[in-house]
């Protein structure tokens, strides 16, 4: 009798074991699943929120419009050809600060009312994640913003080179919700101005960007 008992309570022992085991690994299946799907969606709707606070930003620096002669100037020996290309430091420093600040603030105000994610996307299953009501999930991104600018040179005729100023935004993103982290860069860049240098450019400027490269001016933030 004693032994019956015994080997009774082995059994239940066992299986209380393997319950209680099948129970935690679906957990940590359910986990897994719900953290990726809830990721992948923040992610996204992040990306979304960091095109227009970017877009935004450029609007607003280049309102009052940008000329080439703003930004470089054109020195031309006396036979008329092109000398030298010259960037206007203090022009290019203004834009590129203001519209990283524009940035960031536009980027941390439309964040903080967090992202919405259907109720389906807490089952873990990709097929039903855009079902069911919306639920607001509070996020905090923590972001970066440099920019910059860049410049390109192509042929634009019998002794005529096309010169196309563009604007960088560069938006590293980091998102810290409660199922996680996210990170993510986003690339912006917008045509500023162009003009069309007649003469020959001297073969330095082609192969160069004159701008030099990019401008961190972002402090990092919450």
């Amino acid at each position: 009798m004693k032994y019956r008992t015994r080997a009774n309570k082995i059994k239940r022992r066992i299986l209380f074991g393997l319950v209680a085991g099948t129970v935690l690994l679906l957990v940590i299946f359910a986990h897994i699943n719900i953290t990726g799907v809830l990721k992948a969606m923040a992610e996204a709707s992040m990306r979304s929120i960091t095109t227009v606070a970017v877009n935004d930003a450029i609007y607003y620096t280049l309102s009052d419009g940008v000329r080439y002669e703003d930004l470089v100037t054109v020195t031309r020996g006396e036979d008329g050809g092109i000398v030298s290309l010259t960037s206007n430091a203090l022009q290019i420093n203004r834009i590129a600060r203001d519209a990283a600040y524009m940035s960031q603030q536009n980027l941390q105000k439309m964040s903080e009312e967090g992202v919405e994610v259907p109720l389906g996307a807490f089952t873990g299953i990709e097929a039903w994640a855009g079902f069911g009501p919306k639920l607001n999930i509070k996020i905090i991104p923590i972001s970066n913003v440099s920019c910059g600018f860049s410049s390109r040179f192509e042929e634009a005729g019998i002794n005529q080179t096309k010169h196309s100023i563009y604007l960088e935004i560069v938006a590293d993103i980091s998102i810290v919700m409660p199922s996680g982290t996210s990170n993510f860069a986003s690339l912006t860049e917008v045509l500023v101005c162009e003009s069309v240098l007649l003469g020959k450019v001297p073969e330095t400027y082609l192969q160069t960007d004159i701008f030099g490269g990019s401008y961190d001016l972002a402090p990092r933030s919450k």
